[in-house]
């Protein structure tokens, strides 16, 4: 491999350093995303229960905060708890209470989710380009070949055509090298995603519950 990638020219060298430059942040996002997701789901239905264990609005909010350790349900009660003590003179304070409950739940919500969605993108983009980068290089190998046979000065030598062909061939393979681990990895990672969403979703509807006799009044 490393033989094949020095005997390249420029143009086949960047292809490699960029299938290479693409490998490496799917594998570090990979597993950064996996140790994190994995903490989430084991953190979360501890601290939705630890929540539902304390005896006050303060205590079950110190609690969520020392068991919750991505701080995912936590913003979640921040924001209702924080509806509360809104001046009435304020645009989030206006509409009927039900509904300034709904938006701040609701917007905490996609804040939490989108930290969860965060690296989505780039898996899914290096698992849709990184096969076309390979297949780039492979076309500029067998473009190499055929210069090779065409303009050899000593006629037809495999010698001439098996480093370029090589290179096709090595390209063709790092291309989906690179794309088969994204792929799979965004797959994964989104069903957890998922799993993780619908419990925050959850909560969400359960702390609307809980806090709605809290906001109920007229509205201002």
């Amino acid at each position: 491999m490393l033989d094949v990638f020095l005997a390249a020219d420029a143009l086949g060298r960047s292809i490699g350093l960029l299938l290479l430059a693409m490998s490496v942040a799917t594998w570090v996002l990979i597993l950064w995303k996996s140790w994190l997701l994995r903490r989430a789901a084991n953190s979360l239905p501890l601290a939705t229960a630890a929540f539902w264990q304390a005896r006050d609005l303060d205590d079950a909010e110190r609690r969520l905060a020392a068991a919750d350790v991505q701080a995912l349900a936590l913003p979640l009660l921040q924001a209702a708890r924080c509806l509360l003590a809104l001046p009435p003179e304020v645009l989030a304070a206006q509409g009927t209470p039900a509904a300034r409950l709904t938006r701040a739940l609701r917007d905490a919500l996609h804040h939490t989710i989108a930290r969860l969605q965060h690296g989505q993108t780039l898996l899914a983009s290096v698992g849709a380009t990184a096969p076309f980068v390979g297949l780039l290089g492979t076309v500029w190998g067998v473009h190499q070949a055929l210069l090779a046979v065409g303009f050899g000065e000593d006629g037809f030598r495999i010698e001439a055509v098996a480093g370029p062909v090589g290179e096709a061939l090595v390209m063709t393979a790092a291309g989906l090298a690179v794309a088969i681990p994204a792929v799979l990895a965004y797959n994964v990672l989104g069903r957890r995603i998922a799993q993780i969403e619908a419990q925050l979703e959850g909560f969400a509807h359960d702390l609307r519950e809980l806090f709605a006799p809290s906001t109920a009044g007229p509205a201002p």
